[in-house]
């Protein structure tokens, strides 16, 4: 069993700055991949940022240049740095990971999700 928690979520200003963290727990072997989805009211959740454990990361074209996805490989952490958020960054945002576990099964995990608004 794999638990992610997820912390960080807010209420903001346009332009202003939110950190989001998600911490994974369990019977982790490895994790492949971990990253960052949205959804907004009324829309279909979407990838905001990706990130392999070569490094290799993928951001949604709405948040390159604002938004970094990081990881703490020793803490099972990944993090979500947004800048220069918008309006229309506003959604709940949910933790993925894509991990092994120590029964060798490998499935993808959510976290609950946390809620970000941008709002003056």
């Amino acid at each position: 069993q794999v638990q992610l928690v997820e912390s960080g979520g807010g209420l903001v200003q346009p332009g202003g700055s939110l950190r989001l963290s998600c911490a994974a727990s369990g019977s982790i072997a490895s994790i492949n991949a971990m990253g960052w989805y949205r959804q907004a009211p009324g829309k279909q959740r979407e990838l905001v940022a990706h990130l392999t454990s070569d490094g290799s990361t993928i951001y949604a074209d709405s948040v390159k240049g604002r938004f970094t996805i990081s990881r703490d490989g020793a803490k099972a952490t990944v993090s979500l740095q947004m800048n220069s958020l918008k309006v229309e960054d506003t959604a709940v945002y949910s933790c993925n990971a894509d991990v092994t576990t120590w029964n060798t099964m490998r499935d993808t995990y959510w976290g609950q999700g946390t809620q970000v608004t941008v709002s003056s």
